[in-house]
């Protein structure tokens, strides 16, 4: 965004909030917003790091997703009468394409928060985390949701 039209912006904001158009109200609202973008220039030039808050962002209604969903699937299957049909208990091992700790606890951690699902364990060389499902439809399907969901997502936060 270019930092004149920026000032211009910030100017009427100003002005529109005191509630007075007056031109030497004009004038202190664009010194105000003028000392605001030098001030905040960093921020404005890197586009990286909104990039980034983005991503964050986009990681975080994810997982509240698959949080609401996730609840709805163990209280439909712990309203059933039947839980030896509802429940289909696994351990799988998913290959993971993150690498350092960080990812690798975040990712983990979110599973675990997920209901229904829990991390058990890491591969000591951090290729593989073994995963425990409650209920598990198909191991390929599972595997694919972790690794085009959560783990997309992780990775692309922490480019």
């Amino acid at each position: 965004m270019n930092a004149a039209f920026l000032v211009v912006i910030l100017a009427l904001v100003w002005a529109g909030i005191s509630g007075s158009f007056s031109g030497l109200n004009l004038v202190l609202g664009a010194i105000v917003g003028g000392v605001a973008v030098l001030v905040l220039r960093e921020a404005f030039a890197r586009p990286s790091a909104m990039r980034r808050i983005r991503r964050i962002i986009s990681l975080a209604f994810l997982f509240l997703y698959e949080l609401f969903v996730s609840a709805v699937r163990v209280a439909l299957v712990v309203l059933r009468p039947d839980l030896s049909n509802a429940v289909r208990p696994a351990i799988i091992a998913v290959p993971l394409t993150v690498q350092s700790d960080a990812e690798i606890t975040l990712l983990a951690n979110m599973i675990t928060l997920t209901p229904g699902t829990l991390s058990v364990d890491v591969a000591a060389d951090k290729s593989v985390l073994y995963v425990h499902a409650l209920h598990m439809a198909g191991k390929d399907a599972m595997i694919a949701d972790i690794a085009n969901g959560f783990e997309k997502k992780i990775r692309e936060v922490f480019e």
